[in-house]
């Protein structure tokens, strides 16, 4: 095998845009959220084509199928090039359920606090 063609996993998913970073690509290795046929894999293990992995990221559970290697980062439209989103059905329908109950932070209209507006309008009203 050439050497050229010994990837690393780490580095593929960085590569892909599956993670930011490199480290945290081998971070998520290190704590068992890549598999490869259900087993946990290392940051060194190599990636070949026609390879199928389970990759937990913040986002969602992946599940792809490798069709090229990549050895540097390259844009997203290059990227998925590289592998094919084999996610089972059931996870896209958990995240987009999850999408619609996401909690932003801001406050819903007319539910909790009143604004200051209300507390000068309701304090001119008692008085």
């Amino acid at each position: 095998m050439p050497e050229k063609e010994k990837l690393r996993i780490d580095k593929y998913l960085w590569a892909i845009r599956l993670f930011k970073t490199r480290t945290l690509a081998a971070e998520a290795c290190d704590t068992n959220k890549v598999k490869f046929n259900g087993t946990a894999v290392k940051p060194a293990k190599h990636v070949t084509i026609g390879d199928e992995y389970e990759i937990k990221t913040e986002a969602k559970r992946w599940r792809i199928k490798v069709t090229g290697l990549l050895h540097k980062r390259v844009k997203y439209e290059e990227a998925i090039k590289n592998y094919i989103d084999i996610t089972p059905a059931e996870e896209i329908e958990r995240l987009q359920f999850q999408a619609a109950s996401f909690h932003t932070g801001k406050r819903q209209s007319k539910i909790g606090r009143p604004t200051k507006k209300e507390r000068r309008d309701l304090d001119q009203f008692l008085d």
